[in-house]
């Protein structure tokens, strides 16, 4: 099975995201700019991210911020998002089940999916960090989904764009590949991603279909 983590790697959201979440808090006197959250706080979910600025700035954000932050994303991510170049492509060739696994929440990551056509590679195989008790980079996620496929971890390739999701799909027992191919896709995070633990990094999704492929045989 290959699971795909959503952001940044099935859509090009990133930047988006990034953005509204800066905004969100530059709007409660919490100074961060879009590059310090995409660095930050790439692949991890909303819960976690929020829990760790409350904690660095020792104060509290206010009630009903997360709310305000998931509709802001989803107007924007309505009118602006776009599928990864040549992800369709890569679903259409990579054979085998697939599912997504994703820090996001569900109905964000059937919207985004359903946006940009790549859902019916899907259908309800749609795994959320909500369901879990701890989001990347703990394994929980991936155990999650490949327990709910009932496949074994070590059966399972996983796509990912996050030095988080690169190191929960390791520590999952599965085997990461890294995606360098979206456009807030840094310098640096090819290297981040070998240094968490992918077998092998990929910027454009044709390029796919051939990792697997050497990988497994397939």
């Amino acid at each position: 099975m290959v699971i795909f983590d959503c952001n940044g790697v099935l859509v090009d959201s990133e930047t988006i995201t990034s953005a509204v979440l800066a905004d969100a808090f530059n709007r409660v006197g919490i100074s961060l700019t879009a590059d310090v959250v995409a660095r930050q706080f790439q692949g991890r979910r909303s819960a976690d991210v929020f829990a760790a600025v409350e904690k660095a700035t020792k104060r509290r954000l206010p009630s009903g911020f997360e709310i305000r932050v998931a509709t802001e994303t989803l107007r924007r991510l309505r009118t602006e998002l776009r599928a990864i170049p040549h992800a369709t492509h890569a679903l259409t060739w990579i054979r085998g089940p697939k599912a997504v696994a994703s820090s996001s929440g569900i109905d964000r990551v059937r919207t985004s999916l359903e946006l940009t056509g790549l859902l019916r590679f899907f259908e309800s195989r749609l795994f959320s960090a909500a369901e879990v008790p701890r989001g990347k980079p703990a394994p929980d996620l991936f155990l999650y989904a490949a327990s709910r496929m009932q496949v074994e971890p070590a059966a399972c390739i996983v796509v990912e764009d996050s030095a988080a999701g690169v190191t929960a799909a390791a520590a999952a027992g599965m085997t990461p590949i890294g995606f360098v191919g979206g456009s807030r896709a840094g310098g640096q995070l090819a290297r981040a991603l070998i240094a968490a633990g992918a077998y092998t990094v990929v910027a454009d999704m044709r390029a796919l279909k051939g990792a697997i492929i050497e990988l497994r045989g397939w």
